[in-house]
């Protein structure tokens, strides 16, 4: 098994180490455009095989896609991260043309290939990358809901005290701080509501937290978030690699599903061994189901800045 992570950035390196720690494939190249930098990751990386007990292969490349052929799986992080005061739409201008080659690249070596879209705005990156690379939906995967939704799981074990891995609590739609919707109705504590531990007050800050989660850290570090973002991406590849058939939130694209067609937005799938295997209906309540459409309409105008640039 061979998997690929563009970008030996913060997340793509992160992702990568993940990935290596895991053992979830035989091989594992890194792939940059900057000089050197690829393959520098890629042999900090393997000086850590003996210490952490590893045995994946890691090579890096500085823009050599040949070097990726017969991956089964790409994560594609690479584009520049946002910036304080950034929104991930402004990043729309700048992203498109790195994600629209680097997925073309990707398919020229790699026919069969999963693609997992990290970059932002990742919905509309996602969106991108199936429409120039022509895959199967199933195929092109991005992975904000996941994120999202462990972000959501921390503010939510924060406020009832208690461990994350206790939590099912989802978040669906556009994975932007306007654009998120934080499923608290939904959200369940060991089997039980989370309304039954915590008052509306509280579960209303805790989703308001999740949708400036990314805003948040961006503040705080001066750049966006890595460590997150990293290891969402190597779940899912986790679960591909392992045909784990997991139920992930993350942007798929819809044909009629949730109301929606020809978007790529944020719901509850099922991945396995083939990329996203099937949508799940949540079945939303009026208000849910408002939000969703109105983050819809948001991505849609994201999506339609695509049209106005020259890729």
């Amino acid at each position: 098994m061979k998997v690929t992570v563009v970008g030996a950035g913060a997340v793509g390196a992160t992702c990568a180490d993940n990935i290596a720690r895991k053992q979830l494939c035989d091989e594992l190249v890194i792939v940059d455009i900057k000089e050197g930098f690829a393959e520098g990751k890629a042999m900090d990386l393997m000086q850590t095989a003996q210490i952490e007990g590893f045995d994946t292969k890691i090579t890096g490349s500085t823009n050599d896609y040949s070097k990726t052929a017969g991956s089964h799986i790409a994560v594609i992080t690479s584009g520049i991260p946002r910036k304080p005061g950034m929104t991930r739409e402004e990043l729309i201008g700048i992203n498109a043309g790195i994600v629209k080659t680097v997925s073309e690249n990707l398919l020229k070596y790699s026919p069969e290939i999963i693609i997992i879209v990290i970059s932002n705005p990742m919905d509309t990156m996602t969106y991108l990358a199936l429409k120039a690379t022509g895959l199967p939906k199933h195929r092109i995967i991005g992975m904000g809901g996941m994120l999202d939704s462990a972000r959501f799981r921390y503010f939510m074990s924060q406020a009832l005290q208690c461990s994350p891995n206790d939590l099912q609590a989802n978040v669906i739609g556009g994975h932007g701080d306007t654009t998120m919707i934080p499923l608290t109705r939904l959200a369940t504590y060991m089997g039980n509501p989370v309304a039954e531990f915590a008052d509306a007050d509280t579960l209303a800050k805790v989703a308001a937290d999740t949708m400036v989660g990314g805003a948040t850290l961006t503040g705080l570090l001066g750049t966006s978030a890595w460590y997150a973002p990293g290891a969402a991406g190597a779940f899912l590849v986790e679960s591909i690699i392992r045909d784990e058939k997991r139920m992930i939130p993350c942007c798929v694209a819809l044909d009629g599903e949730y109301g929606q067609k020809d978007i790529c937005l944020g719901v509850p799938v099922i991945i396995g061994r083939n990329g996203w295997e099937k949508i799940v209906d949540f079945k939303l309540n009026e208000a849910e189901q408002a939000a969703f459409n109105k983050s819809a309409d948001a991505v849609r105008n994201m999506n339609e800045v695509l049209s106005t640039l020259s890729l």
